[in-house]
C-alpha cells in the first residue's frame, strides 16, 4: 500500500512538470519576425523586472525606464501658454497633463486643461502666463482634485512660479530659477564655454556708450568694423544687432547702451541647434538640426527664429561630430555649476571656414524640443525629455550614456522632420473671423490644402503631403505684426542645401495663411495687447 502511494505521488509530480513545460512552450513568444516583436519582448521583460524590483534597487536599462513611465502614478504637469513644446509626451508618460492659456484644441484634447474663465489681460512674459495659471482658481481646483503632489515643468518660470507651485504641493522638475537665469546670460554662456574649450565667434566683452567706443572695443580684439553686438538676455533675433556703420549704431543704441555687451566679428553663418540632457550619469546629446531664421514669409524679425529642419546630413559629418562633442563638453561644464536636465545650444557654422562656433545656450526645453522628441532616435529608445524627467522622479536608475550617444550619432538612426512657426508678417491689425483648426492637414497635387482629421500631435503624419497644424490665433482674436498664428510640423525638409526655403515649404505657408479670414477692428474697441508665446527663440 505504501509503495503504491509513493509511486502515485512520483507519477503525479512527473505529470505536473510535463504540463508546466508544455504550457510554457505554447505561451512563449516565437522568434521575432518584425520590429514589433522584440520590442514587445523587451517591454514584457521590463514588466517582470519591475515586478521583482525592490524600492531600493535601481532601474537598469531603457525597457525598465519605459515601464516606469507607462505605469507612472505620479501626476506630471506642463504649464505654459500652449502644449506645443512637449506635445506628444503624454503618449509616453501616464498621468501627464498640459495646463495652458490657449485652447488650441477646442476642448477635445483629453490631456489639455484650459481654465474657462479668463479675464482679458496683457502679459509681458511666459513667466507671467505661468503665474497667472498657477494662481487661477480653476487650475488650483483641478490640481488638488487629482492625486496629491506631483511634478511640474515649465518653459519659463521665476521665483514667484516656484512659490506658487510649492503652495500647490508640486515639485518643480527643473533646476532653480536663479541658476537658470544666471546661465541664460550670453555673457555667462561664453565664459563657461571658453572654460569647456568650446569657442564662440571671435569676440570681446565690454560696454560702450558711443559708436566710437564700440569701434575701439572691437579693434582692440582685432574684430574689424563689420560687427554683431549681443546683449545678455533675450531672443537672439531680437537682442542681436548688426552694426556695419554709425547709422546702424544710431538705429539701435537705445537697446544697447548701458548693458554688458558681447561684440563679435560678423561671419556668414549656417544656424543650427542641438539639445541635450545632463543626467547624473553624464550628458546625453540629441540630433543636430538646421534652423530657419529671418524668413520674411514667416517672421517680421530680421534674424528671428522661425523653425527647424532635422535630417541625417545636416552640415558635414565632421561638423556634426564637432557639434556633438562640444555639446557634451558644455553639458559637463554646466553639471559642475549644479545644473541638470534639459538644455539647448545654438551653433553657427562658418560658411567660409567650416568652424562650429557656439551661438547661445537655452537652459530649458525650447521650440526645437518638439522635433527632437519625435525623431526615430526617440522611438528607438525614448524621447529626450523623458531622460530629463527621470532626473526628477525620485528613483535610482542606470543607463549607458556612452552607448546611447554612440547610437544616436549614427545617421541611419535619424529620419527627416521639419517645422515652422508662422507669425503675422503684414503691417496691419485686423480682427480674426476664421482660423484653421488644429489637426492633420493634407496637401493636394495642385498645392492647395484641406483639413483631413483631428489629431492631438504630429506622430501620425504619414509623409510630406500631410502636416500637423497647431492653432495659436483663433477667431475673435487679433492679428497684428509679430502676432503668433500657428505652428506646422511635417516630414521631410523645408530648407535646401543653400539654406533657402523649398517650394513645398512655401506652399504650406501660403496654404495655411489662406485659411485665415479677418476684418478691420471696430474703431470703438482698440485691440488689446496679446501674449506672444512664440515671440522668442527660447520658445
Amino acid at each position: 500500500m505504501v509503495v503504491a502511494l509513493v509511486v502515485l505521488i512520483v507519477v503525479a509530480r512527473w505529470y505536473v512538470r510535463r504540463e508546466q513545460s508544455r504550457v510554457g512552450r505554447v505561451n512563449a513568444p516565437d522568434e521575432a519576425t518584425d520590429d514589433a516583436r522584440p520590442h514587445a519582448q523587451e517591454e514584457a521583460g521590463a514588466a517582470r523586472v519591475a515586478g521583482r524590483r525592490s524600492a531600493s534597487e535601481p532601474l537598469v536599462g531603457i525597457p525598465a525606464i519605459r515601464h516606469l513611465f507607462r505605469t507612472n502614478e505620479v501626476p506630471v504637469y506642463f504649464v505654459s501658454a500652449t502644449a506645443f513644446n512637449l506635445l506628444g509626451i503624454d503618449r509616453w508618460v501616464r498621468n501627464f497633463k498640459f495646463i495652458n492659456y490657449y485652447d488650441s484644441f477646442d476642448g477635445w484634447h483629453p490631456n489639455v486643461f484650459v481654465p474657462k474663465e479668463q479675464s482679458p489681460r496683457a502679459f509681458e512674459s511666459i513667466e507671467d502666463i505661468c503665474n497667472y495659471l498657477l494662481g487661477h482658481k480653476e487650475v488650483v481646483d483641478y490640481v488638488r482634485g487629482r492625486a496629491q503632489g506631483g511634478k511640474v515643468a515649465f518653459l519659463m518660470f521665476d521665483e514667484e512660479t516656484e512659490t506658487l507651485a510649492k503652495e500647490l504641493g508640486l515639485d518643480v522638475a527643473f533646476p532653480p530659477a536663479e541658476l537658470r537665469h544666471r546661465l541664460d546670460s550670453k555673457i555667462e554662456t561664453t565664459r563657461l564655454a571658453n572654460e569647456a574649450g568650446v569657442p564662440s565667434v571671435p569676440n570681446v566683452m565690454g560696454r560702450a556708450s558711443t559708436y566710437g567706443e564700440v569701434l575701439d572695443l572691437a579693434r582692440s580684439a582685432g574684430l574689424g568694423d563689420d560687427l554683431v553686438i549681443q546683449t545678455p538676455y533675450g531672443d537672439s533675433g531680437q537682442t542681436t544687432f548688426f552694426v556695419a556703420g554709425e547709422s546702424d549704431w544710431k538705429a539701435e543704441e537705445g537697446k544697447i547702451v548701458g548693458q554688458d555687451l558681447k561684440v563679435m566679428r560678423r561671419i556668414d553663418p549656417r544656424e543650427t541647434a542641438i539639445e541635450g540632457v545632463i543626467t547624473r550619469h553624464g550628458t546625453l546629446v540629441g540630433p543636430l538640426m538646421a534652423e530657419l531664421t529671418g524668413f520674411p514669409e514667416l517672421t517680421p524679425y530680421d534674424g528671428g527664429w522661425c523653425g527647424n529642419d532635422v535630417f541625417p546630413e545636416v552640415l558635414s559629418a565632421e561638423q556634426r561630430l564637432l557639434a556633438r562633442e562640444r555639446t557634451y563638453a558644455v553639458g559637463e561644464r554646466l553639471r559642475q555649476e549644479g545644473y541638470r536636465g534639459y538644455f539647448e545650444l545654438d551653433f553657427l557654422a562658418d560658411a567660409t571656414t567650416g568652424e562650429m562656433y557656439l551661438g547661445e545656450l537655452n537652459p530649458r526645453v525650447t521650440g526645437a524640443s518638439s522635433i527632437t522628441n519625435v525623431t526615430a532616435v526617440a522611438y528607438g529608445d525614448m524621447p529626450l525629455f523623458l531622460f530629463h524627467l527621470l532626473e526628477f522622479m525620485d528613483v535610482e536608475y542606470e543607463i549607458d550614456v556612452e552607448e546611447l550617444n554612440r547610437r544616436w550619432a549614427h545617421p541611419g538612426n535619424l529620419d527627416e522632420w521639419t517645422q515652422f512657426i508662422l507669425k503675422q508678417t503684414e503691417d496691419s491689425v485686423e480682427l480674426i473671423t476664421q482660423a484653421p483648426a488644429s489637426g492633420i492637414w493634407r496637401m493636394g497635387d495642385d498645392g492647395g490644402i484641406g483639413y483631413a482629421r483631428r489629431d492631438t500631435d504630429w506622430h501620425t503624419v504619414a509623409n510630406g503631403s500631410e502636416a500637423f497644424y497647431l492653432r495659436i490665433a483663433t477667431a475673435g482674436g487679433y492679428r497684428y505684426p509679430g502676432a503668433d498664428l500657428g505652428i506646422l510640423v511635417t516630414r521631410g525638409r523645408f530648407l535646401d542645401d543653400d539654406h533657402e526655403l523649398v517650394d513645398r515649404a512655401r506652399s504650406w505657408i501660403t496654404g495655411i495663411k489662406s485659411q485665415f479670414r479677418s476684418v478691420p477692428p471696430p474703431s470703438e474697441t482698440p485691440p488689446p495687447v496679446e501674449p506672444e508665446p512664440f515671440g522668442f527663440k527660447m520658445l
